[in-house]
């Protein structure tokens, strides 16, 4: 079932990643009925909020409460994309509303969407045709800071320094 992008190590707090327990507090939607089971669990409060999710490096999608870590809910394994998600009813099927590759922990590049796009069409989810809300991460190659870079501006806002135009975030992917 995978398209295969690049993967992501998880490139955050390491008493975060140290934390998680194996197998990973996201739940794994393999298809239209998973996502069915999971979704008619939900509150009308936890739909009022994004989900945290990742596609998993198999290119199964994983859902967990929007307050949970990506890396919990990845189980601490790598992944083709992290972000966040919200769901809307559209002519009485569940579609994406808004969806964004926002995972401080795992710095996913917009060019994750292909993956996030395939795990949606998968399970038979309306989507839209991108991250509706696209980060663009990068790390500063002379103080090793991670970046998140506002209005196409390359300069590292911790020492000044210019960022890459690519993605580099993990220096060994």
């Amino acid at each position: 079932m995978s398209v295969r992008g690049r993967s992501y190590r998880y490139a955050g707090p390491v008493e975060l990643r140290r934390s998680v327990r194996p197998g990973g507090s996201g739940f794994r939607i393999r298809s239209a009925a998973d996502f069915d089971g999971w979704i008619a669990e939900r509150s009308g409060a936890e739909l009022a909020e994004p989900f945290t999710f990742v596609v998993d490096i198999d290119g199964v999608l994983r859902l967990a409460p929007r307050r949970s870590e990506h890396v919990a809910c990845a189980g601490g394994d790598m992944v083709l994309s992290a972000g966040e998600i919200s769901f809307m009813r559209e002519a009485h099927r569940w579609a994406v509303d808004e969806v964004s590759n926002q995972s401080t922990g795992y710095c996913p590049d917009v060019t994750s969407w292909a993956t996030v796009a395939h795990a949606l069409d998968h399970i038979g989810l309306g989507r839209p045709s991108g991250f509706t809300h696209e980060v663009v991460f990068r790390r500063c190659p002379h103080c090793q800071e991670h970046n998140i870079v506002r209005e196409e501006d390359f300069a590292c806002v911790f020492c000044g320094s210019d960022l890459p135009a690519a993605w580099n975030v993990d220096p060994t992917a």
